[in-house]
């Protein structure tokens, strides 16, 4: 009997619980282990964090569901991680026995790296989890009693551009429904090298596209950014050129802001020998298996992935629900292998496909392979897009709790996009 252990029960933990416990037999044990009682949908937070989605119609009380597919639940963060002696130690003490590890933690938000950044010791918001999108929405309640500058954008050695975009397009349709617009300057403010890099070295015209986008909602920008610090309604940055030297300082005075920082591994998983590179993310092979240990397997934003390029600015390359939804596959299918005695082959395919609301439009990317060069490039953009998402968040979350959730990107993304599968892409 093989016990296979799960930290982190977001977008890729869950899907791996249910669909390993799905593919073995009843003899072998799934845990899945969270930092709390409930799976919340990372995708909705710009939408929670203007009103626009309420906690609970965003979040799924994982119990129930969970143990009617015979799925063990402990809502508990992991404390430490002895990968030699194949151990977990929780925060409670208890300890716990694995044969098999994945790890689906995501990221720590590494705010300290830029002074004043963030929403509890910092003067900026977050939507980077759902606490933090909450916080946002009350600030932004506050802000909209006396409304000002805002600024919106990513910090060095982020990764994760889309949500950003995704906010500054959405904050801007939410103030000119509220007839504020014409009181709110905006300001887009990225590590990027250029608008709708978004750490992949751009998608198609995606450059014009967005560049286009941002000029129709008024909304200015600067790329080469690096915020050096913020301060109570001020942020400075320094713009350098294609060298990475400085150009010009700015200070730009805001009355709301929300950055995404960069990201580094959580505590538990950058803290085990030879696990993780020097940021903290898991070091893995193209089976998604760890470099150091052969029972551990990781998927998700917290596996390392080199930068698509070198740009002036550091920035990440990002990891797409589908190409997570790809790695929780091949993890599933190698260690069902192992335990069957039987070579793990199975590959990640690594594609990159993007949904972005822009509140009343949006944007859709598809890039094959992630990293360039690629086979296939294609960007489209269309009120359709605003829609499929939200029908694609009432579709994932009806699929988390029916526990039938793999694999949703194929069957459901790539239909709202008008694509019945990645064949008629590469047509």
């Amino acid at each position: 009997m093989a016990h296979i252990a799960i930290v982190g029960a977001g977008i890729g933990g869950i899907p791996c619980a249910y669909e390993l416990r799905k593919m073995l037999g009843k003899e072998h044990r799934v845990t899945l282990i969270g930092s709390s009682p409930y799976f919340e949908f990372t995708p909705s937070n710009p939408w929670v964090a203007v009103g626009w989605r309420r906690t609970e119609q965003v979040r799924v009380e994982m119990h129930d569901h969970l143990e009617a597919k015979g799925v063990q639940w402990i809502p508990t963060p992991v404390q430490q991680i002895d990968a030699q002696a194949n151990l977990l130690t929780l925060a409670t003490g208890q300890e716990l026995r694995y044969d098999y590890l994945v790890i689906t933690t995501g990221p720590r938000l590494a705010f300290e790296e830029v002074p004043g950044l963030g929403p509890v010791d910092g003067h900026t918001q977050s939507i980077c989890t759902h606490e933090h999108s909450v916080a946002a929405w009350a600030a932004y309640e506050e802000f909209l009693k006396d409304p000002g500058p805002i600024v919106v954008g990513a910090a060095p050695g982020a990764s994760c551009f889309g949500p950003a975009y995704e906010f500054a397009m959405i904050l801007d349709t939410d103030l000119r429904r509220r007839k504020l617009r014409d009181k709110v300057p905006m300001t887009f403010v990225t590590s990027e090298p250029y608008i709708g890099h978004m750490g992949l070295g751009g998608v198609g015209d995606s450059k014009g596209l967005m560049e286009s986008t941002l000029r129709q909602r008024h909304i200015k920008w600067i790329t080469n950014a690096k915020v050096t610090s913020v301060t109570q309604g001020e942020m400075h940055l320094t713009e350098v050129d294609e060298e990475g030297k400085p150009r010009k300082e700015h200070k730009l005075p805001f009355r709301f802001s929300m950055m995404l920082p960069a990201f580094k591994g959580v505590d538990a998983v950058a803290s085990v020998p030879g696990l993780c590179n020097p940021r903290g993310f898991v070091l893995i092979d193209e089976h998604q298996r760890s470099k150091k240990y052969s029972n551990v397997f990781s998927a998700g934003v917290c596996v390392a992935i080199p930068p698509v390029e070198v740009t002036p600015v550091p920035t990440g390359a990002p990891k797409t629900g589908y190409m997570i939804e790809s790695m929780v596959s091949a993890i599933c299918a190698n260690i069902v292998a192992d335990i069957k005695g039987q070579p793990a082959l199975a590959r990640a395919t690594w594609n990159a496909i993007c949904i972005a609301d822009f509140g009343d439009s949006g944007a859709a990317f598809v890039a094959l392979p992630q990293i360039p060069p690629r086979n296939v490039t294609w960007a489209k953009e269309g009120k359709w897009v605003h829609l499929a998402k939200i029908a694609f968040e009432k579709y994932f979350l009806r699929k988390v709790r029916t526990g039938s959730i793999a694999p949703v990107y194929e069957k459901y993304v790539l239909k709202a996009l008008g694509i019945v599968s990645l064949k008629e892409v590469h047509r």
